[in-house]
């Protein structure tokens, strides 16, 4: 079965070291994704683009600093894409390992977390959940720049925490969206 994102209901989240002392959150605003399983309802593949541009971190300036080639570039880099590769089961854990390309360089990432079977909301859709996160070293897909700090250290840590939790709908099949479709009428002629 395939699966569209809600966006709705996901959030893609972002959180890296500032100045070695705190953490600074940031979420990307727009993105899409796909997933598929198989008969029994297990995660078989999943996709997902997300818009540079779209990164919010509450401060416009940063923002702004985030979107510029010393780092997403977003002029040049307008999307950041995941294709899983491998995914592997656990009862509800998950681990999916699949090509992560941020800046135009891909790496290998595996995602962990929790995958939460189809059911059916209210309104009757199927719909099925995945919570997953990883870390990252941003300077492996060329997000280097960074100051040094007076006392040691550097303004932006190394190390990304990537987040992610969907909500996922089923796709309507092929068959299903030709017989909603409107039968044509004949024309009529006097």
């Amino acid at each position: 079965m395939r699966w569209n994102l809600d966006t709705t209901h996901a959030e893609v989240e972002f959180a890296v070291k500032h100045l070695m002392i705190s953490t600074v959150k940031g979420r990307f605003k727009t993105f899409a994704g796909t997933g598929e399983t198989s008969p029994d309802g297990t995660l078989k593949s999943v996709e997902m683009t997300i818009e540079t541009a779209s990164l919010d971190t509450n401060a416009q300036q940063r923002d702004d600093h985030l979107r510029s080639p010393d780092f997403f570039d977003v002029a040049s880099h307008p999307q950041i894409t995941f294709t899983s590769r491998t995914i592997r089961h656990h009862g509800p854990e998950v681990a999916i390992t699949g090509d992560l390309t941020i800046r135009g360089t891909t790496q290998p990432v595996t995602l962990r977390g929790e995958y939460t079977a189809p059911t059916k909301d209210p309104w009757g859709n199927p719909r099925a959940a995945l919570a997953v996160s990883a870390k990252i070293n941003r300077k492996d897909w060329g997000l280097g720049w960074n100051m040094a700090l007076e006392a040691g250290g550097v303004v932006v840590g190394e190390e990304v925490k990537l987040s992610i939790e969907v909500e996922a709908v089923a796709a309507a099949e092929p068959a299903a969206i030709a017989a909603a479709e409107p039968t044509p009428v004949a024309a009529v002629t006097a």
